[in-house]
C-alpha cells in the first residue's frame, strides 16, 4: 500500500491536522510520523491512486489547515514512501536539509501569476509601434484590402511583431513584479500564456504583489492576468528534497 506524504513540518508545529480526512475513497485519515525532529503528514496510499479532482483538492486542502498555523514543507501530489518507518527515517537523514527549506519558506506563500495577451489590443499595439507594419496595413486598406500576397505579408509581419511583444511583456512583468517577492521562478509553460510565473511572498503582506499585478494591469491594458494564490510553496520546494520522501 505505501505511505502518502503530503507535507512536513517541525515537530513543534502548532496545528498540525491530525485525523482529519485526506486522499482515497473512502477517505484516509491523516496522520503524523515523527523523526529527527520533524514531523510528517501522511496516510495510507491508495492503490490506485491517480491525480483525480477530490483527490488533488484532498491534498491541497491538508497542506491548507497546517499551513494556517505554521509553516509547512509541501510535498506535490503522489509523493509515496514504502511505510511509516522509511519516513521516520527520511525525516532523520535529511533533518538539517528539510529544516534548511522550513526557515527559508517561514511564513512565506506562493502566488502564481499567469498573462496573456488581448488578441485585439495587442494588434492594435504593434501595429502602432511598427512602422513597416503600419504601412503594409494603410497600402492594403487604399488597395480596398490588397492582393493575397499582400495580405500574407500583413500577417507575417503581425506574427513577427506579436511574438517580439511576447518576449518584451513577458520580461517587463517579471521584472516589475520580482522586486515585491522574496523569490520568483518559472511555473511549466502551456499554450495561451506569455508568461506563467510562480512568487515566494510574505504571507502578512500580500497586498504588495496584487498592488503591483494592478498598476501594470492599468498601465498595458493589452495585457490580461490571472493570478491565483495564496497556495502552499510547491515551487520553491527543492525537487531533490520532495523526491528523497518517494519511493
Amino acid at each position: 500500500m505505501g505511505t502518502y506524504v503530503y507535507g512536513i513540518a517541525d515537530a513543534e508545529h502548532p496545528g498540525l491536522p491530525e485525523g482529519i480526512d485526506g486522499i482515497g475513497n473512502p477517505a484516509s485519515k491523516v496522520r503524523v510520523i515523527s523523526g529527527g525532529g520533524l514531523a510528517a503528514l501522511a496516510c495510507d496510499a491508495p492503490d490506485d491512486l491517480r491525480p483525480k479532482r477530490r483527490d488533488l483538492l484532498a491534498h491541497q486542502h491538508v497542506l491548507s489547515e497546517a499551513g494556517a498555523a505554521g509553516t509547512v514543507l509541501p510535498m506535490r501530489f503522489g509523493s509515496v514512501a514504502e511505510d511509516d518507518e522509511a519516513v521516520a527515517a527520511t525525516l532523520a537523514e535529511h533533518a538539517d536539509h528539510y529544516r534548511e527549506r522550513l526557515g527559508a519558506l517561514r511564513d512565506r506563500v506562493e502566488y502564481n501569476v499567469k498573462v496573456q495577451h488581448d488578441e485585439d489590443a495587442v494588434l492594435q499595439l504593434v501595429v502602432a509601434q511598427n512602422a513597416a507594419l503600419r504601412a503594409q496595413v494603410e497600402s492594403n486598406r487604399r488597395a480596398g484590402g490588397g492582393s493575397h500576397e499582400d495580405k500574407l505579408r500583413v500577417g507575417e509581419l503581425a506574427a513577427r511583431a506579436v511574438q517580439a511583444q511576447e518576449s518584451a511583456d513577458a520580461d517587463m512583468v517579471r521584472e516589475a513584479l520580482a522586486p515585491v517577492a522574496d523569490a520568483v521562478c518559472d511555473a511549466p509553460q502551456s499554450t495561451g500564456w506569455i508568461c506563467n510565473l510562480s512568487f515566494l511572498v510574505d504571507r502578512a503582506t500580500p497586498a504588495a504583489l496584487a498592488d503591483a499585478v494592478e498598476e501594470l494591469r492599468q498601465a498595458h491594458p493589452h495585457l490580461v492576468f490571472l493570478v491565483n494564490g495564496p497556495l502552499p510553496p510547491y515551487s520553491f520546494v527543492d525537487p531533490d528534497l520532495a523526491a528523497t520522501t518517494g519511493r
